[in-house]
C-alpha cells in the first residue's frame, strides 16, 4: 500500500512540474526585448529604440546561449540564435542620433506604446533627378558608378538609385552630397 501511494504522489508532483518545463521549450521574449534596448542604447518608443515589443504570438525554440544582436541595419535590430539558426528583426523608432539626447520625457515614457517625439527634418543632401556616385568596397578595393537617385535623401539615409529609367533601383546610404554607398560594406 505504501509503495503504491509514493507512486501515485510521484505520479502527481510530475504533472506539476511537467507545465513548468513545456515553458522552457520557447524563447524569453522579454529578454529579447531588454538585449534589444540594451544593445541600441535606446528603450521601447525612444528614437533609436525598438518601434514595439516583440511580437508576443512569436514561439521560437528557447536559444541554450544568449542571443546576439545587431544592428541597427535597414532600421532594425537583427537579434538570433546562431545555435538553433533563428533570426528575427526587431524595427526601431527613427532618428538614432537622437537616443544621445536621453530619455522621453516621464509622462511620455509612462506609456510603453508612446509615440517618439518628432524629430527635427534633416537637410536633403541628395534630391530626386540628381546623379549620384555609387560607391561599394572595402579598404582592399572600391567600385563606383553613376546613378541617378530616385529620391530625396539625408545624410545617413537609405534611398533608391538606378542607372538609367528602365533599370531595376539600387538601395543606398547617402554618404555626403552626391555620393552613395551600397549598405554592407562596413570597413570602407
Amino acid at each position: 500500500m505504501f509503495r503504491v501511494s509514493s507512486i501515485l504522489l510521484a505520479a502527481a508532483a510530475l504533472t506539476i512540474v511537467q507545465p513548468a518545463a513545456a515553458q522552457q521549450k520557447f524563447e524569453n521574449l522579454d529578454r529579447i526585448d531588454s538585449l534589444v534596448a540594451m544593445t541600441v542604447g535606446a528603450n521601447l518608443g525612444e528614437p533609436g529604440g525598438p518601434a514595439a515589443p516583440v511580437d508576443r504570438r512569436l514561439r521560437l525554440a528557447a536559444c541554450p546561449t544568449t542571443p546576439t544582436v545587431e544592428g541597427p541595419v535597414f532600421g532594425a535590430a537583427m537579434v538570433q540564435c546562431a545555435a538553433l539558426g533563428w533570426r528575427i528583426r526587431v524595427p526601431l523608432v527613427a532618428g538614432a542620433s537622437a537616443a544621445a539626447s536621453g530619455p522621453l520625457p516621464g509622462h511620455a515614457a509612462a506609456n510603453r506604446f508612446t509615440r517618439a517625439a518628432p524629430v527635427a527634418p534633416k537637410d536633403n543632401v541628395v534630391r530626386k533627378g540628381d546623379p549620384v556616385q555609387l560607391l561599394a568596397g572595402n579598404s582592399a578595393f572600391s567600385v563606383s558608378r553613376m546613378m541617378v537617385a530616385d529620391e530625396d535623401g539625408a545624410m545617413g539615409e537609405t534611398i533608391r538609385v538606378r542607372e538609367d529609367k528602365k533599370s531595376a533601383p539600387i538601395f543606398a546610404q547617402v554618404v555626403e552630397m552626391g555620393v552613395v554607398r551600397i549598405p554592407g560594406f562596413n570597413s570602407f
